[in-house]
């Protein structure tokens, strides 16, 4: 076990609130000390440490990696900070971004045309973990004569299909 400032804040609390708690009912502060430090790792580990996870929006961050890049697009977002603070890809060729990265999932529309870009690739990148978290990552990288110039990072809102649209498809 790692010690850490937390834990050792959070154990101090806990032996606050059980000394004051066991004065009420027995006069041995040597109990105290003992059951404290029974229980201050369970309610740190197991109470304390699974709510800062589920409501923080921390995850690991990732070197960029082309072979994980490819095989689990869910976990994108974990490199996507290096890729863009690197410049891993800025001035790469559509090809070379292609053999990196695999074939773009979609364009983007260009209203103007009103068809794809055939200059803006885009690529899902999975939802971060979080409990409030209704939003999925993509990222779209954008091409200017044959080389790549910027890459930015968006959000879109996640969409499920019902059960009425499934059996018309």
């Amino acid at each position: 076990m790692i010690i850490t400032p937390l834990l050792v804040v959070f154990m101090l609390i806990v032996f606050i609130l059980l000394f004051v708690f066991l004065n009420t009912v027995d006069k041995r502060k040597w109990l105290t000390f003992i059951i404290s430090l029974v229980l201050t790792p369970f309610v740190y580990f197991y109470v304390f440490y699974p709510f800062v996870n589920i409501f923080s929006n921390h995850h690991h961050q990732k070197y960029f990696n082309s072979e994980a890049w490819v095989e689990k697009p869910a976990l994108r977002y974990e490199m996507i900070d290096n890729i863009i603070e690197s410049d891993t890809l800025i001035g790469l060729s559509k090809s070379k971004v292609e053999g990196l990265l695999g074939k773009y999932e979609w364009l983007s529309w260009d209203n103007g045309k009103k068809m794809h870009d055939e200059n803006k690739w885009n690529y899902g990148m999975g939802i971060e973990p979080g409990a409030f978290n209704d939003q999925k990552e993509a990222v779209v990288l954008l091409f200017k004569e044959d080389k790549l110039v910027s890459l930015e990072t968006y959000q879109e809102e996640i969409t499920f299909e019902s059960k009425d649209e499934e059996n018309s498809n």
